[in-house]
């Protein structure tokens, strides 16, 4: 496909497979950092009962970061960062993602993970503005290489999305919380995720619910 050569993710879980049998894997990005109570916060969120959980890196000025000692990277708050690039989650949930052949580095890597998050996991966690990840340096959209951009798009809008789609569930996307108009903006700001997926699963929703509240009523009147 191209000169420069970059593994599939599922090659990389693949190999998870030979490290025993854990409870939980962590995926990051090779250029994320983590805060010395990383694990600590991890497990009190697992104990909490997620299955999964999703962490916002902080972004930190790479401005004389070379110098700077290890403390005071920790002490530096920097700011958001909209993208996911670190995923726990449960093992046994491994066995019901659809990876295809995305290749790491390059985006829909994070829309391939989300997505399959939101629709196998049951309590999911979304943590978008926390400390307890950072990464060196502000750019929020990095340059991409078009061939493989091309390839990860075509292979997750083509292959891997319409597996997902019938699993994916409102309550299990990250912003699910917030009232829909704020939904709606963060959707449609967020490279990872796919406004028109969940707008129909938004009007899936309202109907339920509508037709909820119809049968509620109907009850009430037959109990006169």
């Amino acid at each position: 496909m191209h000169d420069k050569k970059l593994p599939f993710i599922k090659e990389i879980f693949d190999k998870f497979k030979e490290t025993g049998s854990p409870d939980y894997y962590i995926y990051t990005n090779a250029d994320i950092a983590l805060m010395p109570y990383f694990y600590e916060v991890l497990k009190e969120y697992i104990l909490k009962g997620h299955d999964a959980i999703v962490i916002n890196r902080r972004r930190i000025c790479s401005l004389h970061a070379e110098t700077t000692s290890l403390s005071e990277l920790y002490a530096n708050i920097g700011k958001s960062h909209p993208g996911f690039d670190c995923f726990i989650f449960k093992a046994d949930l491994l066995k019901k993602f659809n990876l295809g052949k995305i290749c790491v580095g390059i985006p829909f890597v994070e829309a391939t993970l989300i997505n399959n998050i939101a629709a196998f996991s049951t309590n999911p966690l979304f943590i978008a503005n926390a400390h307890i990840t950072f990464h060196i340096g502000l750019e929020v959209m990095p340059s991409r290489n078009k061939v493989y951009y091309w390839h990860n798009r075509k292979e997750y809008l083509n292959n891997i999305h319409p597996k997902l789609k019938p699993f994916l569930s409102l309550n299990r996307l990250p912003y699910a919380y917030l009232p829909f108009y704020l939904k709606l903006i963060k959707w449609g700001l967020n490279p990872a995720l796919f406004t028109l997926t969940y707008l129909e699963l938004e009007n899936k929703n309202m109907k339920q619910k509508f037709l909820a509240l119809l049968n509620e009523l109907r009850w009430r009147i037959l109990q006169r």
